[in-house]
């Protein structure tokens, strides 16, 4: 008898060894001429915005979101990071320019969104800043925003909290001596929103899902490679990786209706040959994060759209080609986690 049970254990463990047939394996999604395509030209979005100089910790993170919606960094605390950069809109305050600290103080570029920023090559409309750790800490001290005097001033802050004094020390471990630095301030807030991505539907059509999009969200999306906007709009960002000259078949100014000639990135650079360059904003969430380009002079999509098409690719879109375009876009609609929506 126990001969038997053990030729039967036998052929069990024989049996669960068996290898799966191949049906029975997970077959790789076979992408459309599409879908390849639009793979090629905006690979896979992340799920963090990495640093090998600021490692991402949970801590970090903890502290990051902390210093992003608190008040204590502007000079009359008033404002916080989520004023002007609110996650529950998008990272945008939907304003064409922001109001500072200070009252009467507006900004003079339209505030840009910090989700998905972290991917961008620099930060700023005029690339400024070179990663978001080098950008967290200018508005602190600009006058025109946040309004503090110097960083001694938000480290005296800070420091005078309790539990600030607890979340470094834990986030930043090795600093043993004063854990409370503007350096690992702007670390923090830069590793929180190394984590602002929105991955959306289509990225489950990138990824193989061809029911995540639409008839006409497919036609938008081969007008948007067709005519040529992946030139500068590519990326997993769709954007943010290069900069280039608003109004290369005409005057920007003329098309938007601006108020003021911003001249760009030759403003910090000097270099005429940069005049009217911008960074090139990401398309992930642009449904959503109106009013649009560096002065905020337009508000609806379709006619950012259509200026887009006539003055950067000498291109005069139909109406339905429009159309097509912002069903497109729309699918760049992410989802912002409730937990990163408020404090």
């Amino acid at each position: 008898m126990k001969n038997l049970l053990i030729f039967f254990l036998f052929l069990g463990l024989i049996a669960g060894c068996k290898p799966k047939s191949k049906d029975a394996e997970q077959k790789p999604a076979v992408l459309t001429e599409l879908q390849t395509k639009a793979k090629t030209f905006f690979g896979e979005l992340p799920k963090f915005a990495e640093n090998p100089n600021n490692p991402i910790t949970s801590e970090k993170v903890l502290l990051g979101k902390a210093l992003y919606f608190d008040p204590i960094l502007s000079k009359n605390k008033t404002q916080s990071c989520n004023t002007c950069h609110n996650l529950a809109t998008y990272g945008v305050d939907n304003n064409q320019f922001s109001a500072g600290d200070k009252k009467g103080t507006i900004g003079g570029r339209n505030s840009p969104t910090t989700l998905n920023a972290a991917l961008h090559v620099a930060q700023f409309w005029d690339g400024r800043a070179p990663d978001v750790e080098a950008q967290a800490g200018g508005p602190v001290l600009n006058p025109v925003e946040m309004g503090l005097s110097g960083e001694k001033e938000a480290i005296d802050r800070l420091s005078a909290v309790p539990k600030y004094k607890e979340m470094f020390t834990k986030a930043f471990p090795e600093s043993k001596d004063n854990p409370i630095t503007w350096d690992n301030l702007t670390k923090a807030i830069a590793a929180f929103e190394r984590k602002l991505i929105t991955p959306s539907r289509f990225d489950d059509y990138l990824a193989g899902d061809d029911s995540a999009l639409n008839d006409t969200e497919k036609k938008g999306l081969q007008l948007f490679i067709d005519k040529g906007c992946i030139a500068c709009h590519s990326g997993p960002a769709l954007g943010g990786g290069t900069f280039q000259k608003f109004g290369v078949y005409g005057d920007y100014w003329k098309e938007t209706g601006s108020k003021t000639i911003d001249e760009g990135k030759s403003a910090v650079s000097k270099n005429a040959a940069e005049k009217n360059f911008f960074k090139v904003p990401s398309m992930r969430n642009v449904t959503k994060t109106f009013p649009y380009f560096h002065d905020g002079s337009v508000t609806d999509i379709r006619e950012a759209v259509r200026i887009m098409g006539k003055i950067q690719l000498n291109s005069s879109l139909t109406e339905e080609e429009i159309d097509q375009m912002v069903a497109f876009l729309e699918t760049l609609t992410g989802e912002v986690p409730e937990e990163l929506k408020t404090l």
